[in-house]
């Protein structure tokens, strides 16, 4: 059983920063993608960035230059520092585990920002 546990979300002003984080147990090989996604009221979910297990980055156009992820595969737990953050940021955020073919999902915290 895999638990992924974040923590980090909240309100803040645009142009201002937040960081989340994500924890991952239980059953987690070494080798995996964790990332986050977002969803915003009526919108699907979406990627906002993914670190590989090897390094390998990925973020949404949107994102780009102002986020950063960062992994500690010793305490299998991911960052997301988002900076210069914008009103249309406001979603829930969730963690993602990628491994061996199955993906696991955080219950997912808040990021309201206001204009």
């Amino acid at each position: 059983q895999v638990q992924l546990v974040e923590s980090g979300g909240g309100l803040v002003q645009a142009g201002g920063s937040l960081r989340l984080s994500c924890a991952a147990s239980g059953s987690i090989f070494s080798i995996n993608t964790m990332g986050w996604y977002r969803q915003a009221p009526g919108k699907q979910r979406e990627l906002v960035a993914a670190e590989t297990s090897g390094g390998n980055t990925d973020f949404a156009d949107s994102v780009k230059g102002r986020f950063t992820i960062a992994r500690d595969n010793a305490k299998n737990t991911v960052y997301l520092q988002m900076n210069s953050l914008k009103p249309e940021d406001t979603a829930v955020y969730y963690c993602n585990l990628y491994v061996i073919g199955k993906m696991f999902w955080g219950q997912g915290t808040q990021v309201t920002v206001s204009s």
